[in-house]
């Protein structure tokens, strides 16, 4: 993520100083080629000695935005803790998802990543053909991993909405049900930045029927993914006529979904 909002700040400040690619590379003797990968986020490792090249020759010369730009080059030359998992977590996701401000998912099949309960991800891991032991160990590890961004210093605010399809599947499994549900009701009532809505069978046809998708923001409106979930990875959307789409598809599932001062209450009665 480091890398894409570096990638967004440099095409602006080259935008912003009126310099094409081409010019830009000429300027330093640079390829073409070298210039637009560090703005598409295909270097890697960007050096910081290029990016301060390119911001004196973009004329920026305030020293706390040049220090602030330095200073996310640095960062995304860091290796997160998923790529210590990088055998079980495919894509992309895990990554994009630890730097957003704010997740807007919608799951018709399962209890979102973020809420699951140990066990539960262990069943769903063996549900869907992960049997190696170690494997599922690992990919458990990695999603209890993931929710601590959930309890950090500055977490996203997250606003999960769940078909009631997930949660019949749920209750076919007496062993998993009630703590899984304990945990999405005590995440429901606690005061965080996590809200959590259910769609229930009874709202008929509606929006999110094309699946499971979500929706990741960081600060500005330019850098917003759709993350549309497969078995193996999934498929990143990032033009603004996509992100807009599934913003509407979300505003018509929140209109249809129980109110989140109810949801407590509506999973207690399912435990009833």
């Amino acid at each position: 993520m480091s890398r894409r909002q570096l990638s967004a700040q440099m095409r602006r400040k080259r935008l912003g100083a009126g310099l094409t690619i081409e010019k830009a590379a000429e300027t330093l003797e640079w390829s073409m080629t070298k210039v637009s990968n560090i703005e598409t986020g295909r270097s890697k490792k960007p050096a910081v000695t290029d990016i301060r090249l390119l911001l004196d020759v973009y004329g920026v010369d305030d020293d706390r935005e040049r220090e602030t730009i330095l200073n996310l080059t640095r960062q995304s030359r860091q290796r997160g803790w998923w790529n210590r998992y990088d055998d079980v977590l495919t894509g992309a996701y895990t990554s994009l998802e630890a730097g957003a401000t704010s997740l807007r998912s919608y799951e018709p099949l399962y209890i979102p990543g973020l809420l699951q309960t140990a066990e539960y991800a262990t069943a769903v891991c063996q549900a869907t053909l992960i049997r190696d032991p170690d494997d599922v160990q690992r990919t458990v590890e990695a999603r209890m991993k993931r929710q601590e961004i959930l309890i950090g210093e500055e977490p996203p605010e997250l606003w999960a909405i769940i078909d009631e399809h997930a949660l019949q599947l749920l209750r076919a499994t007496p062993g998993l049900f009630s703590a899984q549900i304990q945990q999405l009701i005590e995440v429901a009532e606690a005061p965080n930045s996590v809200t959590v809505q259910v769609l229930p069978v009874s709202a008929g046809l509606h929006a999110g029927m094309g699946g499971p998708f979500a929706i990741l923001d960081y600060g500005e409106p330019s850098e917003a993914i759709v993350f549309l979930e497969s078995d193996t990875d999934g498929l990143y959307l990032d033009q603004p006529k996509e992100i807009e789409r599934y913003r509407r598809i979300f505003d018509r599932l929140l209109a249809k979904a129980l109110d989140p001062d109810d949801v407590p209450g509506y999973l207690r009665n399912l435990t009833a």
